[in-house]
């Protein structure tokens, strides 16, 4: 106990700087972004390449995907909201700490 309430600014510092880059690497860099990935281009290009060249013909093959459930997808709904509110509360969190390890504390008369 006597070691954290000597070094208790310096915990609350290191505690709220590691919270709140944390918080920044999960939201920039961990999350995935809504993009078009160019595996997923390149699929693209290749099957309207392949349309171009069988053309209009009437034996046209139909690729169809696999269609995704609704659990699946709710599931990734909420996994995506999760790691959002994660990120939010993790850099509140962060800057709580830090900010709380600059005020000045009342020197008690013990």
């Amino acid at each position: 106990m006597q070691f954290y309430l000597k070094y208790q600014k310096e915990i609350l510092r290191g505690v709220g700087i590691f919270l709140l880059i944390s918080g920044f690497v999960i939201h920039f860099w961990v999350r995935p972004q809504k993009a078009v990935s160019a595996n997923a281009i390149a699929a693209a290009n290749v099957a309207r390449m392949e349309a171009s060249v069988a053309g209009g013909s009437a034996t046209k093959k139909a690729t169809k995907k696999p269609e995704v459930s609704h659990i699946s997808k709710a599931l990734k709904e909420t996994r995506a909201k999760q790691i959002r509110y994660l990120t939010i509360f993790t850099m509140i969190f962060g800057a709580l700490f830090l900010g709380y390890s600059f005020l000045k504390k009342e020197e008690s008369f013990e």
